[in-house]
């Protein structure tokens, strides 16, 4: 009986096993379905159409200058600006810093804005209201900023497509007209991990122990960064000869150059020593000090590893070929010149020749009416010659280097004495006094 039990329940299940495998498969069950499939990515600059009926201010302009990410500088009729230059600050966004401190996806914000109006065949603004509404600085105007490539296309919105590329924060996105597209446009950057919000590293960005920064913002904060690592970049427009380069770099949205003096001393040799080459725009990395000798600011203890080139806190060769910028400059502007500048934080005036100190100038029309010449035998400065010339009356001082002529003979004073000259040099301060250092007697024309 038990036996027969046994066989019994093999024989059943010997059928079960059969009809299972005969049977048709089990449906399988698909990888990616409707409910986890990536979201189709929307091209809200395009979808966004610009309506010419609305009662917003609306103006077809041309670049001025490029700032960074979010403001650009347009040319305006003097009907919309009386200086035909209006100040754009775009609407519902904010981009990283380029022109001060530099933040991560600044200068990538910067390019990208850039780009997009420069290949634009048309490019026009828009206001929020009725009028063009000056922002925070009183200075500079919030603005759409409307751009299309070929003339039978649409209009792009600039402000949107910065943000759908996650290269921006929303600034009061939502509450302005336009404020559905823009926060649909930044939860897709979010939602796509783009730039900004991709959690990876900006490969345009210093990662190093050093403060990234313009030489605007060193220049016109100096004291604040004492002591401090910094790195920026700029072209190398002349050597001291005492072991140091100046550097200097343009700013667009104040139309100056900004400098700095560099002292590499001895820490320097070969291929450091050709990164400073004048010509070459370089990155510089190094420490802010105040130079009790000579009253100035200084950046040192630079550094260069040969077998370490991606090491970023060397200093790094970008370009080469440049010139200096020898700003045309008059007598009154170097000696009396004031310049006010805006800044997030508000208006503060400085003097021309203090906010250019250390950058290239070229002054014409200088009568030399005295020359006194260093001797100091075994000096760098032995045979150097300070100038106290008159330009209109204005009294502007000129100092030199050790001049050769072509025949490697030192220059003496009684060829300048007396003569109206040019000269190219770089702004200097000596004992309280700006002045324009000379290094090269190719730099002085005698008229």
């Amino acid at each position: 009986m038990n036996r027969f039990r046994k066989l019994l329940v093999f024989l059943i299940l010997a059928c079960l096993s059969l009809t299972a495998c005969g049977s048709e498969p089990a449906p399988t069950v698909p990888q990616t379905t409707a409910a986890t499939a990536p979201a189709e990515t929307v091209d809200y600059a395009a979808s966004l159409k610009l309506d010419m009926s609305t009662d917003t201010a609306k103006q077809e302009v041309t670049v001025k200058s490029f700032i960074d990410g979010d403001t650009v500088h347009f040319h305006v009729p003097e009907a919309v600006m009386a200086d035909g230059v209006l100040k754009a600050r775009f609407l519902a966004i904010n981009t990283p810093e380029s022109t001060g401190k530099i933040e991560e996806y600044g200068k990538a914000a910067a390019a990208f804005t850039k780009a997009k109006l420069s290949e634009a065949v048309s490019i026009l603004i828009e206001s929020e209201t009725t009028g063009w509404d000056p922002d925070s600085t009183g200075t500079r105007y919030l603005a759409w900023v409307w751009y299309k490539t070929a003339e039978d296309a649409d209009y792009r919105n600039l402000n949107i497509e910065i943000l759908q590329n996650g290269l921006a924060i929303a600034n009061s996105a939502a509450n302005n007209r336009y404020g559905e597209t823009c926060v649909a446009a930044i939860n897709q950057a979010k939602a796509q991990k783009l730039n900004l919000y991709s959690g990876q590293p900006d490969p345009d960005f210093y990662y190093g122990e050093a403060i990234e920064l313009t030489l605007k913002e060193l220049r016109t904060n100096i004291e604040s960064y004492s002591g401090m690592k910094v790195a920026f970049s700029g072209v190398i427009t002349a050597n001291s000869g005492t072991q140091g380069v100046y550097v200097e770099d343009y700013d667009a949205e104040t139309g100056l150059y900004y400098g700095m003096y560099i002292y590499y001393g001895h820490g320097l040799t070969g291929a450091g020593l050709d990164v400073l080459t004048v010509g070459n725009e370089a990155r510089i990395v190094g420490t802010v000090q105040y130079y009790e000798g000579g009253g100035t600011w200084q950046v040192s203890d630079l550094n260069y590893r040969l077998m370490q080139p991606d090491d970023p806190g060397n200093i790094q060769k970008l370009s080469e070929g440049n010139s200096p910028a020898y700003v045309l400059t008059d007598a009154d502007t170097f000696v009396n010149g004031q310049v006010t500048l805006e800044t997030e934080e508000g208006e503060f005036t400085a003097s021309y020749a203090a906010l250019v100190m250390g950058t290239s100038v070229e002054m014409k029309g200088l009568r030399v009416v005295d020359v006194y010449t260093t001797e100091n035998a075994g000096s760098s400065s032995d045979g150097a010659m300070t100038f106290t010339c008159d330009c209109g009356g204005i009294p502007v001082t000129v100092r030199t280097a050790l001049l050769l002529d072509e025949n490697g003979q030192r220059i003496t004073a009684e060829t300048y004495l007396g003569q109206t000259i040019d000269v190219k040099g770089i702004v200097d301060l000596y004992d309280g006094t700006y002045q324009i250092k000379v290094f090269t007697a190719e730099n002085i024309t005698i008229n």
